[in-house]
């Protein structure tokens, strides 16, 4: 289940996304398998795609993008340094809901990167600095590697966050809605951001979103 809290202090979220969050707890009161699991896709800079999964860690930038973390040296991070955009997507079968982001991205700052790991459980940060993620390894080499970062870390001392780990944000400009219903009449939602937004809105302010019933 998620280590974070699904909003920071900070104002509300954006209509589209309060309407996520509340599909998300339903998905967590209802026991949906890994709530938190998103299926991330990026892209290189010529446009060949490639998707994974990673695991939604809350909201940030003034609850307005989505937030996650990795590896920086993984294939994943690359891309996004290469090419900032990105697409997400939940899938709660037990609901029949599926909810769908698309926008830019960025690195969070150390300090929240410092946090977050700081909040992980001792064998996810050993982990971290054990894995060449999306490298080429032999395994029995990254076992002696972690059981080497065990015994270096031994008696409680702390393990650093490494450089080469820590959270991106994706700030989205279209998140789609989708609930399941019968005869396969889906009920669509599609909200899209205004990309140049009024030099009076704030963070949060639903006036930039627009909505749109789709076609199933």
């Amino acid at each position: 289940m998620p280590t974070s809290p699904t909003t920071s202090s900070g104002p509300a979220p954006s209509l589209p996304l309060r309407e996520f969050l509340r599909w998300y707890d339903e998905a967590v009161a209802h026991a949906e398998s890994e709530p938190e699991k998103m299926a991330l896709a990026t892209a290189t800079r010529e446009g060949q795609p490639s998707v994974r999964y990673v695991l939604f860690r809350g909201l940030t930038r003034g609850n307005q993008a989505l937030r996650f973390f990795t590896n920086y040296e993984s294939r994943k991070s690359r891309e996004l340094e290469a090419n900032p955009r990105a697409a997400a997507v939940f899938y709660w079968p037990i609901a029949g809901r599926q909810v769908r982001f698309e926008g830019s991205v960025g690195r969070l700052d150390a300090a929240d990167s410092d946090a977050y790991f700081a909040a992980r459980p001792r064998g996810h940060r050993l982990a971290a600095c054990a894995s060449p993620q999306s490298r080429p390894i032999a395994y029995p080499a990254l076992l002696a590697r972690y059981a080497a970062l065990e015994h270096e870390f031994a008696d409680g001392r702390a393990v650093p966050r490494p450089a080469t780990w820590g959270g991106f944000f994706l700030s989205p400009d279209r998140i789609e809605l989708w609930q399941r219903q019968e005869n396969r009449l889906h009920q669509r939602t599609l909200w899209t951001r205004d990309q140049t937004p009024s030099p009076a809105a704030t963070a949060g302010d639903d006036s930039d979103w627009r909505s749109e019933p789709l076609g199933p």
